[in-house]
């Protein structure tokens, strides 16, 4: 199928009706579903997005146990509404409060909030969502076009290419997370002994389940994600101050001037192509995508001096790259089933959950899914883009609730959503576990990112590495043997000795202490 048949049947998927009953009158009436689902993922992003400390990460943990009754199909394009819409909310709060409400619209801080204060946020706000609309559309066409060849190759991966491409994607998630090297590392290696944990399935024998029978299957990965992420996320939370500043009650003027279309257009560009590159990368994403973006802009900008006091092009070009960068990043999910993220990782968990393998195999076998998915991109960008801009007012409402208002619900929802999954308390109390470990990480300033990807790449690396060694008949060389596998065996050793050198560890440390 050529790509225009193929975003046929996509579309065709998204806008497909499907029969629901409505209970309370008894009526099977046929409904949207999928346009439905991605309607709810993009405003449930832009709130996740808008209300500071929650984020995609803990709210897509969160709502993992709903994907149960849902169709493979639409529960994706929730999840995935939830992720790049978050990147559009997240710069509402960063312009109006000075408040990232995500983590990668920490740099729109800078300018986004310099211009509210001289009472430009609504040209702020039009430009992010502009670039934010640009950027999503071109990203998704990139992914349209790149991930059939890419799953091609990928179909010709064995055992060995997989382990070895494994082991590659952790030490670039190594590379690009935050602060020291060795509590990455550290943190891979606890993420891979957490997997390991359960029923050893060649020989059955039960390993580290220290005589508990419920853990005889493994911890979780929803226990996990909702622990790390959801439960540590609430009670650093709880330990800030609840100081914000909201400039502006009413936003007015949104439409950008003719000067501001001269000085955004190139940012917008650059950010986008920036941040789909960047996406790719394990461990990147749309954060790296966006930091990289504003360093970048303020070296070829003309307006360098004005950064930091109100420049639009710090607006767009970080707006433009996250977003790129969150919608790229589904490349490797999609087509290698290796997340470069923790939300791809999350994203993996959901097609586990709807007894879907994730990888290569999914475009010939489900279509109807991937493209759907990707189609589904296009309409929830267009969907953000309607309804943020009218929305302002509400958004901003909703950023004068309190913190403790908020915080007690999302822990009721989390321990129900928990306890749904297997009707299990001994889960709610890993959970609990799980929160205090993840809080503890963020005082030690241990990344749990490098963790999650370690949990659900530990079992595949596992497996695969079992297969290779038990089809080359013990023999190790077998990864080194392989062009391909050897290769991302040269790659991954490369970036560890690069990564190592004293002059560039210095460096990247410095970069983490300005970020």
């Amino acid at each position: 199928m050529g790509i225009i048949d193929t975003l046929r049947l996509g579309f065709g998927e998204v806008f497909s009706l499907q029969p629901m009953l409505i209970p309370w009158i008894k009526v099977v009436v046929p409904i949207p579903f999928n346009i439905l689902m991605c309607l709810v993922g993009a405003v449930l992003g832009t709130l996740i997005g808008v209300l500071p400390g929650i984020g995609p990460v803990a709210t897509i943990a969160m709502l993992l146990p709903i994907t149960f009754n849902l169709n493979p199909t639409g529960a994706l394009i929730m999840l995935a509404g939830i992720y790049y819409g978050a990147q559009y909310g997240g710069s509402t709060t960063a312009i109006l409060v000075n408040l990232p409400g995500e983590s990668s619209s920490v740099v729109t801080c800078l300018d986004g909030y310099q211009m509210a204060r001289r009472g430009r946020a609504g040209p702020a706000l039009a430009t992010a969502a502009i670039g934010s609309f640009f950027a999503g559309c071109v990203a998704t066409l990139i992914i349209a076009v790149a991930a059939p060849p890419l799953a091609e190759v990928a179909l010709k991966f064995g055992p060995a290419e997989y382990f070895s491409l494994m082991v590659l994607g952790l030490v670039a998630a190594v590379v690009l997370a935050h602060g020291s090297l060795i509590k990455a590392i550290a943190m891979v290696i606890l993420g891979l002994l957490l997997g390991i944990i359960g029923t050893d399935v060649n020989s059955g024998v039960l390993r580290f389940t220290f005589d508990i029978p419920e853990l005889s299957d493994g911890i979780g990965f929803v226990v996990v994600a909702m622990g790390m992420f959801g439960t540590a996320e609430i009670i650093s939370n709880l330990e800030q101050g609840e100081s914000r500043e909201i400039f502006t009650a009413k936003v007015s003027h949104l439409f950008p001037t003719k000067e501001d279309w001269k000085r955004m257009w190139a940012p917008i560009l650059r950010g986008t192509a920036l941040g789909s590159a960047l996406g790719i990368l394990p461990g990147g994403g749309a954060l790296l995508a966006s930091f990289g973006a504003y360093t970048l802009e303020k070296k070829v900008s003309r307006y360098s001096h004005e950064f930091g006091k109100g420049a639009i092009e710090g607006v767009a070009a970080p707006e433009s790259a996250n977003n790129a960068g969150a919608q790229t990043s589904f490349i490797p999910m999609l087509t290698l089933g290796i997340p470069s993220n923790a939300v791809m990782a999350l994203m993996i968990g959901a097609l586990m959950i709807q007894g879907i393998a994730p990888g290569p195999q999914v475009m010939n076998e489900k279509p109807q899914l991937f493209w759907g998915l990707i189609a589904s991109m296009w309409v929830g960008n267009l969907m953000l883009v309607v309804l943020n801009l009218p929305m302002i007012g509400m958004w901003i409402k909703l950023l004068t609730v309190p913190y403790r208002y908020l915080f007690p619900s999302i822990l009721v929802f989390m321990a129900i959503g928990v306890y749904s999954l297997s009707n299990n308390a001994f889960d709610v109390l890993i959970m609990a576990v799980f929160g205090v470990l993840g809080y503890i990480c963020v005082k030690l300033e241990c990344e749990p990112a490098p963790m999650i990807l370690g949990f659900i790449l530990g079992p595949l690396m596992e497996e695969n590495l079992r297969r290779a060694m038990l089809l080359s008949r013990g023999d190790a060389t077998v990864f080194l043997t392989k062009p391909i596998s050897a290769g991302f065996i040269i790659a991954a050793a490369i970036l560890l000795v690069i990564v190592s050198l004293p002059a560039l560890r210095k460096k990247r440390e410095e970069v983490f202490v300005e970020e």
